[in-house]
Parts: structure tokens; C-alpha cells; sequence
């Protein structure tokens, strides 16, 4: 196991949420957690649909259809989502999203539908890394609040961003 997914993995076993049986769903609310390790770093991000799209459901229509397709661009991209201190020289090496209930074919789903995607970076001047700006509020105007957890070799750091924060500052 890569050393920054086991702290995000540790990140996420000993949050509340995690302890209490699972992640609390909540419109306009995401979790973000981050992992930082040596030059590069993990985010991962976990929402409800209903924050990205305003449905939590296979789309039933072309207007739908474009929003998911829009909305699943964006996060495979990750431009602009996630963007740490310039100086840092950061360049995303992979993304991945998944969202069961957008995909072809998904059976109809009841309840609640999230949303969850998986960001590694690598940064050629680790040194200079300190912040990492989100960009979730502009690129998703029906978040509320990003709930932001980051672990680091020198601890861990929570943090609740509501409009217009957007920045975290990143524990080496």
C-alpha cells in the first residue's frame, strides 16, 4: 500500500463518522480528506449527488443526462478542484471517480446516492507546500459546506469551509 493511502486510510478509520457506522449524508455537505506524504499527496471526496446535480438518481432525461455528463468531466479532470500552493509545483497523476447509480444500465436505487472520487498528486518542490485551495464551492454552487480532514506526518488537522473559504492549510 502506497504510504499516503494508508495515512488516509488511518485518516478515515478514526474519524467520528467512520466510528459511528458510516458517513452521515447530508445535502450540500462533502467530506474531503487529504493525505499528505512525502512529495505527493491523496484527496479523496465523498458526496451526495443531490450536492453536485440536485437529483440522486439515474438522470431520466437529455438535460439530465448533460448535467451528470458535465458534472463526471469536471471531476475527472479535477481541474481546478484541488489546487496546492504554485510554488509546489503540483501536477495531478490520477483520478478516479465512481458513482453507481449514474453508470449505464444501474438498477434503480433507493434512498440516498453519493458520489466518490480519488485525486493523487505529486509535487516537484514538496518543500513548498502548505495550502491546498478548493475550488468545490465555484464549480458546484448547491455545496453548502466542505467538511476538510488532513493527515500528515506531523499530525492531523479538521477544518469546516463554508462560503467564501476555500483553503486548508496542509499538515508536512
Amino acid at each position: 500500500m502506497h504510504r499516503s493511502a494508508g495515512l488516509l486510510m488511518a485518516l478515515m478509520l478514526t474519524s467520528p463518522a467512520h466510528a459511528a457506522g458510516g458517513r452521515a449524508h447530508e445535502h450540500g455537505v462533502v467530506r474531503v480528506d487529504v493525505a499528505v506524504q512525502g512529495d505527493s499527496f491523496t484527496v479523496n471526496l465523498d458526496a451526495p449527488l443531490d450536492s453536485l446535480l440536485g437529483f440522486e438518481r439515474a438522470p431520466r432525461n437529455d438535460k439530465e443526462r448533460q448535467a451528470v455528463d458535465e458534472v463526471l468531466a469536471r471531476l475527472r479532470s479535477g481541474a481546478g478542484l484541488f489546487d496546492a500552493d504554485a510554488a509546489a509545483q503540483c501536477t495531478l497523476g490520477k483520478a478516479e471517480v465512481s458513482a453507481p447509480v449514474l453508470e449505464a444500465g444501474a438498477a434503480a436505487m433507493g434512498g440516498h446516492a453519493d458520489i466518490d472520487a480519488g485525486y493523487e498528486l505529486r509535487c516537484a518542490q514538496p518543500a513548498q507546500l502548505r495550502t491546498l485551495d478548493l475550488g468545490l464551492f465555484e464549480a458546484f454552487r448547491r455545496i453548502q459546506r466542505i467538511d476538510v480532514q488532513v493527515a500528515g506526518a506531523r499530525g492531523q488537522v479538521k477544518a469546516t469551509l463554508k462560503r467564501p473559504a476555500r483553503s486548508v492549510r496542509l499538515v508536512r
